[in-house]
């Protein structure tokens, strides 16, 4: 990803003219490279909340849609959790009809300028890409999330966004549980037939992890806030601070409150703790609430926001996530004058993102590879000191394919921290099934659900990561649309 002062050289415009001068065969369009993103320099944007990746132009949106090959198959869309009809929009996109683009994007997904930017492309829609193929790697395949990306944003600074139609009223009415990426998506498809929706959110702004777990400088949080206001103007209404199960019991909304059918997207919002000796030191924090303060509830407007955050120097984040990027990331922001990743595998094993960990060294974070801690180390005043830390190497693949950290006896280490970040993943939210026992569970409480994410209490659906477990805001959609057919079908 370019730096800023490097795209004032941009040439796409260029490129495009000679390009377009004879006509263009497959194999031309294999040779052109893909379209880098114009991004901040790392030594400016570590120290502000401003968004990283600048987008493309409209010469560089056209360049790149010119690699598509428009294959008969469409493999890119067998990749995508919604189905997006991506040669479709690639074609609007070389024509120059960006708004055209949109509206085949719409078909299927109302939330592109989210998605675009931060759905893992290169694991979804990019992996089949054909040219990505031909060209030996997915880094090289069509940067379909960058078009995405591109389309939404020049369709709101045109100010030609579109309301989606909604039907006569049924008088039918659906409650959503949880206004996140899975909830908001189904509620736009019920609303759309013309029944009457209500979001019942347990915070003070909707979005779910897309405001609280997603920093600023990777989604703007006005984009969230503009996709909540097209469902409030499609005549969604959202009750803020209102948490399902102590606020109101789910079985009240239906047999009390009147709603027809209930749509259960609340999240994965229980974190996980390495249960290593240590771990109570003060100091030491979830990923949830260390995002939370900082996203939320804005810890970084120092002076403005009231939120306290903690005073750090060193700080070390345990994961390989994204979850564990956007923490490391947001503590150097927050004033942290080093941090490292601790992470028990190797670069290639990492499940974050390629770009958000590249975003990551740019900046400066440092990572120790191949290292976990074993106990948490405090001072005499109950606060984190420091880490004792093994170190590991790789042995034969475990069932996520990766190969399985094994580790080396006798290699502890010890490295001074006054901040730890425990980024190991999330469980889905336990309130709704501890307080409704009739809602099926695994064992990891995920609630169990048909092939129409039916779950086992009549008319009441669920999707996303409390379906799921942690994943990613493209699936929980893709499971809200799911949720939002079947509700429509019994509504009928």
């Amino acid at each position: 990803m370019s730096h800023k002062e490097d795209f004032t050289m941009d040439n796409a415009e260029l490129e495009l003219a000679k390009l377009r001068a004879a006509p263009i065969t497959p194999k031309i369009r294999l040779q052109i490279p893909p379209q880098d993103m114009p991004a901040q320099d790392p030594a400016a944007r570590r120290s502000n909340m401003e968004e990283v990746a600048l987008g493309y132009t409209p010469a560089q949106a056209m360049l790149e849609a010119e690699r598509c090959l428009q294959c008969k198959n469409a493999p890119c869309i067998s990749g995508c959790p919604v189905r997006i009809d991506i040669p479709g929009f690639i074609g609007k996109i070389k024509e120059g009809d960006f708004l055209g683009a949109s509206k085949i994007i719409k078909r299927t997904n109302l939330l592109p300028s989210i998605c675009g930017r931060v759905c893992p492309q290169e694991t979804q829609c990019q992996a089949p890409c054909t040219v990505g193929k031909a060209l030996g790697g997915v880094e090289k395949a069509v940067q379909i999330g960058r078009l995405e990306r591109f389309v939404a944003d020049y369709e709101r600074a045109q100010g030609a966004m579109e309301m989606p139609h909604v039907a006569p009223p049924t008088g039918r009415k659906v409650a959503i549980v949880g206004a996140g990426p899975a909830g908001l998506t189904c509620a736009v498809d019920v609303r759309r037939e013309g029944h009457e929706v209500t979001i019942f959110e347990a915070f003070h702004k909707p979005g779910g992890v897309m405001v609280y777990g997603i920093p600023e400088f990777r989604l703007p949080k006005v984009l969230v806030q503009s996709e909540a206001e097209v469902l409030e103007c499609m005549g969604v209404d959202f009750e803020l601070n209102f948490l399902v199960g102590r606020t109101r019991p789910l079985r009240a909304l239906m047999s009390e409150d009147g709603y027809d059918a209930v749509f259960i997207g609340t999240g994965a919002g229980l974190p996980k703790f390495m249960n290593i000796p240590g771990e109570n030191y003060v100091g030491v924090f979830s990923a949830n609430e260390y995002l939370t303060r900082a996203n939320l509830l804005k810890a970084y407007m120092r002076g403005v926001a009231g939120t306290p955050i903690y005073p750090s120097r060193r700080v070390a984040v345990l994961g390989g996530g994204n979850v564990a990027m956007d923490s490391a990331r947001m503590a150097l922001r927050l004033g942290a004058e080093e941090v490292r990743v601790l992470y028990r595998r190797t670069r290639e094993e990492m499940p974050a993102r390629a770009e958000e960990v590249a975003h990551a060294m740019e900046e400066g974070i440092i990572f120790d590879f191949l290292k976990s801690p074993t106990r948490v180390l405090g001072d005499d005043r109950g606060r984190v000191a420091a880490l004792e830390v093994l170190s590991y190497e790789l042995g034969e693949p475990d069932e996520s394919g990766r190969r399985r950290p094994v580790p080396i006896r006798g290699s502890e280490q010890i490295y001074p921290f006054d901040t730890v970040i425990v980024a190991i993943g999330n469980e889905s939210n336990p309130l709704i099934s501890h307080t409704t026992p009739e809602l099926q569970v695994d064992k990891h409480g995920h609630i169990l659900v048909d092939e129409k994410q039916k779950t086992s209490i009549e008319r009441v659906y669920a999707g996303g990561d409390i379906v799921l477990g942690a994943a990613t805001v493209i699936l929980a959609m893709g499971e809200g649309r799911r949720a939002a057919q079947a509700i429509n079908e019994i509504l009928q």
